[in-house]
């Protein structure tokens, strides 16, 4: 649930509104219904969404969907999973009442743990979540950027933390301006590694 969490925070945080929700979604649709975590997810998904339909000038459902954030993450606790929701909950009753106000100042950042983390602040997991997520928003396969997060994972565990798949997917997260060339690198990685893979079950 952190690491799902944190990803998301810094996907909105960096202005990629659309994407946020994705890091949230496939532990929210996990979860049961009405239960406290459940509801801070539903509400950040809505709250995301929010802000991505003001800024498409899509009042109505800038609208309806602040309203909604704002009603699932009202009964929590203001600090709840370490994240503060205070500013979030005022925000969108703003938003609510004035979906422009996203042309005059943009939305509330989220603080998650005492910060306001965005991508370049992110330890791996969650790197390795926002990384799959990035790819799908920007265009990219996912499939070698999953499968490298994969072999990055394997690597850490075999304590081999200098793994150029580790170091790729953080420059995939955090390049923006290389990000193509860096999905080249690693896809090129990936090809690399799985065909030794192939050839050692060709072994046996």
């Amino acid at each position: 649930m952190r690491d799902r969490l944190r990803a998301g925070v810094a996907i909105f945080n960096d202005g990629h509104y659309h994407a946020a929700h994705d890091a949230w979604e496939d532990r929210w649709l996990d979860l049961e219904s009405g239960s406290d975590d459940e509801r801070l997810l539903h509400g950040l998904i809505q709250y995301s969404g929010a802000v991505f339909h003001a800024r498409e000038r899509n009042w109505e459902g800038a609208v309806g969907l602040a309203e909604s954030a704002g009603e699932y993450l009202a009964a929590l606790p203001a600090d709840y999973r370490d994240l503060r929701l205070e500013p979030v909950r005022s925000f969108l009753a703003r938003l609510a009442a004035d979906p422009e106000l996203v042309e005059r100042r943009g939305p509330v950042r989220l603080e998650h743990e005492g910060t306001v983390p965005t991508l370049a602040d992110l330890e791996f997991e969650p790197t390795a979540i926002a990384a799959v997520v990035l790819a799908e928003e920007f265009g990219y396969d996912e499939q070698p950027v999953d499968r490298a997060r994969t072999y990055a994972q394997r690597d850490l565990e075999a304590g081999a933390d200098d793994s150029k798949f580790i170091t790729l997917l953080f420059d995939f997260v955090r390049e923006d301006e290389h990000r193509g060339i860096i999905f080249q690198r690693l896809s090129d990685h990936v090809g690399r590694r799985r065909a030794r893979e192939e050839d050692v079950k060709g072994l046996f």
